[in-house]
């Protein structure tokens, strides 16, 4: 049997009209989405046009929740009160949620945002805060995280995640973004890591080789390049007769 894998994007996280083209360039060449909901970018106006964009291509949607923090886009962990930082979320998950039901279109997953994601990943008590937040979705999150522990202990479906554009290290964590090379700049290189998870081949680490087990690729919106990788990657998945499709839930 051929094997498939959801490719997905982080949406809704540009204001200008440069960033719009590129998103929805991008929405073509995916199965799903993560939509910033007001953490870290993202207001009704972006909610909507990105929703109604991934409608229109039948584009799975998903809830990008993060830390309150636009200035820092999200990407730094911040010492927050648990109740404050549930409040927060359950805020921008309920303004996605609103602007779904608006445009008939069903939640179907929830990703953490950057820090976010990353300190969930970890730590077993922020993992469980964000799988409470929204216990009806699936959980988009690293295999093998505390995040993974966290839903299958709530029952909630888990999304085993892999990143086409940023290099890992061998214990399967990211490196920093401070890090240079972080974010994989070479779109065939991009695509070839890609190739390589989804088949369960070696690919390389920072630090020497590793495996992947995932159900949905991500490639950054925001990376410079992320229409062709996007493009590059659905040719290497074919290579590598792998087909592309919005995951499943539940088997179905």
């Amino acid at each position: 049997m051929t094997r498939s894998i959801d490719l997905n994007a982080d949406m809704g996280e540009y204001a200008d009209a440069g960033g719009a083209q590129i998103e929805a360039a991008l929405m073509a060449l995916i199965t799903s989405c993560s939509v910033a909901c007001g953490g870290h970018a993202g207001d009704e106006e972006t909610m909507r046009r990105t929703v109604q964009l991934a409608k229109a291509h039948q584009v799975s949607v998903g809830a990008h929740p993060s830390y309150p923090d636009r200035e820092g886009f999200g990407r730094r962990s911040i010492d927050i009160n648990p109740a404050d930082l549930y409040t927060s979320l359950r805020e921008q998950i309920n303004a996605l949620r609103a602007v779904l039901k608006s445009e008939d279109v069903p939640l179907r997953h929830m990703k953490p945002h950057g820090a976010l994601y990353n300190d969930a990943a970890r730590n077993d008590a922020l993992a469980q805060l964000v799988v409470d937040v929204a216990p009806d979705t699936a959980i988009v999150g690293p295999p093998g995280s505390a995040l993974e522990a966290a839903a299958q202990k709530a029952g909630a479906p888990f999304i085993a995640e892999g990143f086409v554009d940023r290099l890992y290290r061998r214990d399967r964590t990211l490196t920093p973004r401070s890090t240079p090379g972080a974010v994989i700049a070479d779109i065939n290189a991009r695509a070839a890591q890609a190739a390589a998870i989804a088949t369960g081949a070696e690919f390389a680490a920072a630090d020497g080789r590793l495996t992947l087990n995932a159900d949905t690729l991500c490639i950054h919106s925001d990376s410079p390049g992320a229409v062709e990788t996007a493009r590059a990657v659905r040719r290497a998945l074919e290579a590598a007769g792998v087909s592309v499709a919005a995951f499943a839930l539940g088997g179905s």
